[in-house]
């Protein structure tokens, strides 16, 4: 029964379910509309050429009708009588036609402030020098001068390394000047710089191997290793420029000001809160967390998610989403002793989210999703495994009643916390027995702990009750020496205590013994 229940509930995502909806081949990202970055970025460039074509014929309107009322207002002023006083003020209206017009084209061109794009298919080593905005005011960090020195030294080897770094640095301080972009705005540039610089490093990488292939004259083989090295050795190099920039830009593009993940992030921590209730058996997670194996593989998986926050770098965040999962399957594979399978991985999945609740999950996704190379989310195990954490993230936040096959009544009656447990299997005499015990010896050292700070406040009363009597029988028996010793004067003429006056006494110069023999001396006797 209740293998057909977990059966039942059990939480199906087909492959395809992973994929781009374009067909594309490529894995897709709930953040993006379940596109990849490729269509994405194509979808999101279609529309902003619409959009500029549309602003542009906007402002070849503004600007004929501002002409056309122009000419009008001329010619009305033609037909009245030319009276030589109202030529300056003809003037003057024509400098103001003149200052709109001027102000609507300035209002649909690019900003002056905005540092111009380098063309994507010049080679490397043409490329100019950083920009000119500096940041020597924005303080650094020890991470970014760690990041900087490590970058420096991986790019030393390389026939193009200055390059690669001077276009890496010249991109990182332009971001100064989209400090008020939109963070999408500011993905978006990213991205585009990361597929930038990937293309010309494999035309670079291509342009080499097709130089070797005419020198040495490369068996077909030969070139098919090294157009699958030269795909490995870009994406090296990939990582290090990731790594790199973000590690110079977290704080400006991790949950900035401009966007809302602060607030999804809020969202997702009381959502999974209040969804504490949800058991193994309500999701068919396939996991005994009896065997010590199993449950030490949760707790490792669990922590793995956790740790994702603590990372800067994309690459190490989903090495952590990574590690997760993989020990989420070592979980399944110990509990059924047999592989996992789709199925079995994302209910489980979906269960250490909400066992874990990990500080800002919607920050972090989001931080990768738009600052991650492209490449890595798109394919590998990396993008496979991110995507099924997208995937149980959408899950949690539309999780109803009928996702657990329970009715919209006793789900309601769990989130409002009225149904506090659920319905367990029915207890045996002999569990119940034992409850009952445990029951009664907590009941039992109960009693006996108030009974031991009960003593606990006499014995602290007792103790400030001899206190103050010890405190009173001091003052007592110093009165009472007072009283049967008076003040006496001393050789200095002042009045002192029966007490004072024997300290000042043994104190005092002994005068009357001054005739008394020189102490003995030790002497030596020769043997």
């Amino acid at each position: 029964m209740m293998a057909q229940r977990s059966e039942r509930r059990r939480i199906h995502l087909d492959q395809s379910d992973l994929l781009c909806t374009k067909g594309c081949g490529f894995y897709g990202n709930t953040a993006w509309q379940g596109l990849c970055s490729k269509c994405w970025r194509e979808e999101n460039q279609r529309d902003k050429q619409k959009q500029i074509q549309d602003d542009c014929a906007l402002a070849e309107r503004l600007q004929r009708e501002e002409e056309e009322a122009y000419a009008s207002r001329q010619q009305k002023a033609q037909s009245q009588a030319a009276v030589t006083p109202f030529n300056k003020f003809e003037e003057r209206k024509t400098k103001e036609k003149s200052s709109k017009v001027n102000t609507v084209t300035k209002f649909f061109t690019p900003s002056s402030k905005t540092p111009p794009k380098k063309d994507a298919t010049a080679p490397l080593d043409s490329q100019s020098s950083p920009s000119t905005c500096s940041t020597a005011n924005r303080p650094s960090s020890a991470d970014t001068d760690l990041a900087t020195r490590e970058f420096i030294d991986f790019l030393k080897p390389l026939k193009y390394g200055r390059q690669i770094f001077r276009q890496c640095r010249a991109f990182t301080e332009s971001m100064a000047y989209k400090r008020d972009m939109g963070v999408e705005d500011m993905s978006e540039c990213a991205q585009d710089f990361y597929q930038s610089l990937s293309e010309r490093l494999h035309t670079q990488f291509k342009g080499t191997e097709m130089l070797a292939l005419y020198l040495f004259t490369c068996a077909v083989l030969t070139l098919m290793v090294l157009l699958l090295g030269s795909s490995e050795y870009v994406e090296g190099i990939m990582d290090e420029v990731e790594r790199y920039m973000t590690t110079r830009l977290y704080k400006e593009v991790f949950c900035p000001e401009t966007s809302d993940d602060e607030k999804k992030d809020l969202a997702v921590q009381k959502r999974i809160r209040a969804l504490h209730w949800v058991t193994t058996e309500m999701l068919g997670v396939p996991v005994d967390e009896e065997i010590p194996e199993a449950s030490d593989s949760v707790v490792k998986a669990i922590t793995d998610v956790i740790e994702l926050d603590s990372k800067r770098v994309p690459k190490d965040k989903l090495a952590c989403i990574t590690r997760c999962s993989k020990h989420i399957f070592n979980a399944i594979r110990i509990s059924k002793k047999e592989a996992a399978s789709a199925d079995d991985f994302l209910p489980t999945l979906i269960y250490i989210v909400l066992k874990a609740n990990p500080p800002r999950l919607q920050s972090n996704i989001q931080y990768i999703t738009r600052f991650c190379n492209p490449s890595r989310l798109m394919t590998g195990e990396d993008g496979y495994y991110f995507t099924n954490l997208c995937c149980a993230l959408a899950f949690i936040e539309k999780l109803d009643g009928k996702s657990l096959n329970m009715t919209s009544e006793e789900f309601d009656r769990y989130m409002s916390g009225v149904q506090v447990s659920p319905n367990w299997p029915p207890v045996d005499g002999a569990a119940l027995s034992q409850v009952h015990e445990r029951l009664d010896l907590l009941s039992g050292l109960g009693e006996r702990q108030e009974l031991v700070m009960e003593r606990a406040r006499q014995m602290e009363s007792d103790l400030i009750d001899w206190t103050d009597e010890v405190e009173q029988n001091v003052q007592s028996i110093l009165e009472t020496f007072e009283a049967r010793n008076p003040p006496v004067v001393t050789s200095s003429g002042s009045a002192a205590t029966g007490a004072a006056a024997v300290s000042s006494a043994i104190d005092s110069d002994n005068v009357e013994n001054e005739q008394l023999p020189p102490p003995l001396t030790p002497q030596v006797f020769a043997g």
